[in-house]
């Protein structure tokens, strides 16, 4: 009785582990919004709990099976051999919902990482699109069209590393079919401000030295031009101290 008993219970456990099988692995998931790749995940945080709360039931059919063996050979060895097949499904199959939990659980983390970096690389797009916008009514002053153009090329500096993980975070999901039309759609909109913002400084930046280079040639000449109306001053102002005949100056000083 206890054989058949046994023999029902290893019955029971297969059963169990093949309901298992075709309820957490042998489904095709269509992750198409940030809620189903959530909801994938915490199904399979579920499914890994409960196959590994089974190792208790597992170890003590195992034993049980072991100890009739022992005691009756005869109607033991063909559970025994029962037992071995059921422990090699059931280490298959936790193997394969820990690699499943695991591989969902990271495909998370790689859409929550690609949100964070979104986030960071469109600040610096809000960032740049207002330094660009205070570019355009300075004062005609040199020193706030240098402090403008510092500025602007300051941010214009941020470094590419996030735009390449931005890159390569997507490319990862969308070649995987997660949130893929969601992520296409993200990208688009960001690639095209980046794009249009980027454009639009580098244009304000060249323009800015241009504006720039005008003004200090200009300040230079006008800088030369005072010297040189000075220097005229004081030798008219010499020749009027000397009370020189204005027809004994040369040409110029008349």
């Amino acid at each position: 009785e206890k054989a058949v008993n046994l023999k029902k219970d290893l019955a029971e456990m297969q059963e169990w582990m093949t309901q298992a099988e075709e309820e957490y692995l042998e489904k095709d998931f269509e992750y198409k919004s940030p809620e189903e790749l959530e909801n994938a995940v915490e199904e399979m945080k579920r499914a890994k709990e409960d196959v590994l709360q089974k190792e208790v039931r597992v170890k003590i059919l195992k034993d049980n099976i072991k100890m009739l063996a022992t005691k009756v050979p005869s109607s033991g060895q063909d559970l025994v051999t029962e037992l071995n097949v059921v422990l090699e499904n059931y280490q298959l199959l936790c193997n394969r919902i820990r690699g499943k939990c695991h591989t969902l659980e990271e495909v998370w983390s790689c859409w929550i990482e690609l949100l964070q970096y979104l986030d960071l690389e469109t600040a610096w797009l809000n960032n740049l699109e207002e330094r660009v916008q205070m570019t355009g009514n300075l004062p005609d002053k040199l020193d706030a069209v240098n402090d403008a153009l510092e500025s602007l090329e300051s941010v214009l500096r941020h470094p590419a590393d996030n735009r390449t993980q931005i890159r390569e975070l997507g490319q990862t999901l969308i070649d995987g079919g997660i949130l893929d039309d969601i992520i296409s759609e993200k990208l688009e909109a960001f690639n095209a401000r980046y794009e249009e913002l980027s454009h639009l400084a580098v244009s304000r930046q060249i323009a800015l030295e241009q504006q720039l280079q005008t003004m200090r040639e200009t300040d230079h000449m006008l800088q030369v031009l005072q010297e040189s109306l000075g220097d005229l001053d004081r030798q008219l102002t010499s020749y009027l101290t000397d009370r020189i005949d204005a027809f004994q100056m040369p040409q110029e000083a008349q």
